[in-house]
């Protein structure tokens, strides 16, 4: 059984999709699209901007949600699951067929701006801690007297974390302290999957509130919980929650591989398979 999942910020660089754009009249049909419906020139950003014009999350987002859509629409996958981490998992909703690509698209560019404004409030970041269990992270988060938070638990040994700058530094040292490979401040713009990003979650959530989701033929293994989900109105709720909640993909590749799910096909990139493989090294991986 076959699982597509969808790659979320920081899989991008430059000059991706150029090579599908120029090969596939499918492909440069839907970088048409999106360029119409955002309103600016994303394809040529991502085909010819440099590094720093694609680090802009207005752009990121969008570019990376563009290339991994037309990476599955060409692949003629059709998944008996789907899942995607953070910003991947509009993606995956379009892969079911719960969002149309132009509902997601948009919300996805609602969110990138909802996201930038969240940071530019409220001074946050975030940190990578290896080499640690999970609970032992948890704990040193919970003992800060700051906003930290668990934000991304990506596989066995990676907890990304999130929260305020003073948050963070306290609780990298900490991290240190307790045996940790290493714990690493990351070079992002604010505090994702935190509660710093309230102001994003409301702005998002009208926005979504007022987009249509289908019911889904196959499950969505979603970030919130890790748990698969088929129901519209579900799918919906989490999905709002998901911008002050931590991204779960451990569980989400437990539970996965939990139903039988054997072959992990990533759409255009290679983060996630390796996330997979520290899960469960026999598990097959392909890039779509």
């Amino acid at each position: 059984m076959n699982v597509v999942v969808f790659p979320g910020q920081g899989s991008q660089s430059v000059g991706m999709g150029k090579e599908d754009y120029e090969s596939s009249e499918l492909a440069k049909s839907y970088y048409h699209k999106a360029d119409e419906i955002l309103g600016f020139g994303l394809s040529d950003i991502m085909f010819n901007g440099s590094d720093e014009d694609l680090k802009q999350t207005k752009v990121t987002q969008p570019a990376v949600f563009l290339h991994t859509a037309v990476r599955y629409y060409l692949s003629g996958k059709k998944p008996d699951a789907v899942a995607g981490h953070s910003l991947g998992e509009f993606t995956a909703l379009v892969a079911a067929g719960v969002l149309s690509f132009e509902d997601a698209i948009s919300l996805v560019s609602k969110r990138a701006n909802a996201m930038q404004a969240a940071c530019d409030e409220v001074e946050g970041t975030m940190a990578a801690i290896l080499g640690l269990e999970d609970n032992v992270v948890e704990d040193i988060c919970i003992n800060i007297d700051e906003v930290v938070v668990a934000a991304n638990y990506n596989c066995p040994g990676q907890l990304v974390i999130s929260g305020s700058k003073q948050g963070i530094d306290a609780a990298v040292a900490s991290a240190t302290e307790a045996g940790a490979r290493r714990a690493l401040v990351l070079n992002v713009g604010g505090a994702f999957h935190s509660p710093l990003m309230a102001s994003a979650e409301t702005k998002l959530s009208e926005a979504i509130e007022a987009t249509t989701f289908n019911e889904s033929d196959i499950p969505i293994y979603q970030n919130v919980d890790g748990k698969p989900q088929t129901e519209g109105a579900i799918i919906k709720e989490n999905l709002i929650k998901q911008l002050t909640s931590p991204v779960k993909w451990t569980q989400s590749m437990q539970a996965m591989i939990g139903d039988g799910l054997s072959l992990y096909s990533e759409a255009g990139a290679k983060v996630l398979s390796g996330f997979i493989r520290r899960v469960d090294r026999a598990i097959a991986t392909e890039q779509l």
